[in-house]
């Protein structure tokens, strides 16, 4: 489970950055091709987060859906998966989102 080592960076980092004061809420985006379990990173964060500034933060998780572009017709297409061809049959996409793995904001008091 690569979830709780992402997630103990993601403490690390907002911890780091709140600089001694308290973390209320932390927003993450998570692509929905990144190979990121959101419900994993949430059930990994309030145990990481005990005994840090962060103890008692509320995590709010942003799911990024995947988005790309044919490099061959120019249509813009939804992924549902990280390789997926577009309707005019090419496999030749370029992913444009849904790979995130973003510390989007942090509310400290």
């Amino acid at each position: 489970m690569h979830e709780l080592s992402l997630t103990r960076n993601i403490v690390a980092i907002v911890s780091e950055r709140a600089n001694g004061a308290k973390v209320t809420q932390v927003i993450l985006e998570v692509g929905k091709l990144s190979a990121v379990i959101p419900d994993a990173i949430r059930f990994c964060f309030d145990i990481v987060a005990k005994g840090t500034v962060l103890e008692g933060a509320r995590l709010d998780v942003i799911e990024i859906p995947g988005r790309g572009r044919c490099r061959d017709c120019g249509s813009e297409l939804e992924l549902r998966q990280f390789v997926e061809r577009c309707t005019c049959g090419s496999a030749n996409v370029e992913r444009l989102a849904g790979e995130e793995l973003t510390i989007k904001q942090m509310v400290t008091v």
